[in-house]
């Protein structure tokens, strides 16, 4: 009894193993049965139109009825249906041999100058490549085009204009090609490329230098680090081993009988900021909205041609004020609204990239006047309190902004930078004033920048 007892464990053993690898197997295959039916009913799904899907409805039904209650004709009926499914699947078999190809030539242009897409079709293999109809998405519009039976080793080159009417950032394609049934039954979408993106950049027009009739420290701006070389002239001392023999002052020299250097203190360039309004009330029309970016758009890009260190800034969406905290709360509490610790005044605006002009152009591809936007003047002040060594400031908004607000805003600015006020607004009269020891500037063509500039460069 005992031996048949030590036998019968191994065996159980054995068995239970077995099931298990059994149970494992059949679940993996499971499994992989599921994955294939769902690849397969979403290609199903994917090709079959609601009309195919309603032919097969009926053919199924026709099918049913006429052998259950032996009508011949829903027999034929049904069957002459399937078959016509079948073929209509039959036609849309095969990928084609060929490649297709999208490009866009430029991929970075203004408003209003020619942009195109350019589709290329080749056929390397040896089956023809059949006929077939093309669409191509070009933002919200789909373009569509017929691609003729291409031969071994044809081709077929063709470009397709897109529309550059509006400032921002077009998706052009995937390009795919569509195969259809002459029924309707069944339709297939082949994806040949990816989505490229074309870049509408706001209108420019070259302004003169801006540093000339604005700023009188040409050269930088006087700090009290130290060195010895530079512009700015601060002091003798005596001669150390390794200055410099070109700075030794020999009058001084002479009179002291010791070697006398000279000291300076080391200037920086002063850095020019630009502020875009982006707040809703400060704009009447969207004309003046696109007039302002074109206008900010060009002193930027002007600065980073004149080599200038520039801060590009825009207004944020404004954050709602925290709620006050009670006397004991606010000592554990640290203070959120100094600069740099990401408070709300820090929150009032976003600085745009401007390492290269086609980086700050793309970012002004997108941005867009908002009603949560932060008003003028707490963009101002927030930019104030974020960018340092800020010499000169020109703020960019609409005819909304009244002279009031206009000098509240240039209020925020730092002690000493000079600030210049341009006002857009399409279509309007152009004209310069000084309010309160602020230059105004009214725009009503992009135009009238340039002169307007020149008018109060000279003045200044």
């Amino acid at each position: 009894m005992t031996f048949h007892t030590r036998s019968t464990i191994p065996e159980e053993a054995a068995k239970e193993g077995l099931l298990a690898v059994i149970i494992e197997r059949a679940v993996v295959a499971a499994r992989a049965a599921a994955s294939v039916a769902d690849r397969w009913t979403a290609a199903v799904r994917s090709v079959v139109t609601p009309l195919g899907w309603g032919i097969v409805f009926a053919a199924v039904v026709a099918l049913i009825v006429g052998y259950g209650w032996g009508w011949g004709e829903l027999v034929v009926i049904g069957w002459g249906l399937g078959l016509l499914v079948a073929l209509a699947s039959a036609w849309l078999a095969g990928r084609g041999a060929g490649s297709i190809e999208l490009t866009l030539p430029v991929d970075r242009v203004a408003v209003g100058e020619t942009a195109e897409a350019r589709l290329e079709a080749h056929n390397p293999g040896r089956r023809r490549f059949a006929a077939a109809r093309l669409e191509l998405p070009v933002g919200t519009r789909i373009l569509t085009r017929m691609i003729p039976a291409l031969p071994r080793g044809g081709a077929f080159d063709e470009r397709i204009a897109v529309p550059t009417t509006r400032r921002g950032v077009i998706p052009v394609g995937p390009v795919r090609t569509v195969r259809a049934d002459p029924v309707g039954l069944m339709r297939r979408e082949i994806v040949w490329s990816e989505v490229r993106m074309l870049h509408v950049h706001p209108r420019t027009i070259a302004v003169s230098p801006l540093s000339t009739g604005f700023l009188r420290d040409l050269e930088g701006t006087p700090t009290r680090d130290l060195t010895v070389s530079d512009i700015a002239f601060h002091a003798l001392r005596e001669y150390q081993p390794g200055d410099d023999r070109r700075f030794i002052h020999w009058r001084s020299s002479a009179k002291t009988g010791t070697f006398m250097v000279r000291q300076f203190e080391e200037t920086r360039r002063s850095r020019l900021m630009v502020v875009l309004d982006l707040a809703a009330d400060a704009y009447e029309d969207p004309d003046d909205f696109e007039l302002a970016v074109s206008t900010a758009a060009s002193l930027g890009a002007r600065a980073i041609r004149d080599a200038r260190t520039l801060s590009f800034v825009t207004s944020a969406a404004a954050r709602p004020a925290p709620e006050r905290a009670r006397p004991a709360e606010r000592a554990d509490r640290p203070d959120r609204t100094r600069p740099g610790t990401g408070g709300a005044r820090g929150a009032a605006m976003r600085e745009l990239p401007t390492a290269s002009r086609d980086r700050l152009l793309d970012a002004l591809c997108v941005v867009e006047v908002d009603t949560r936007m932060s008003g003028l003047a707490e963009t101002v002040r927030a930019a104030a309190e974020t960018v340092t060594g800020v010499s000169l400031a020109f703020l960019v908004t609409g005819a909304g902004r009244s002279l009031a607000d206009l000098r509240a805003a240039a209020a925020r600015l730092p002690l000493g930078v000079e600030g210049v006020v341009v006002r857009c607004s399409d279509e309007g009269e152009a004209s310069a004033r000084v309010v309160g020891g602020l230059s105004v500037l009214d725009i009503g063509y992009l135009d009238d920048l340039r002169s307007m500039l020149a008018r109060t460069a000279s003045v200044a």
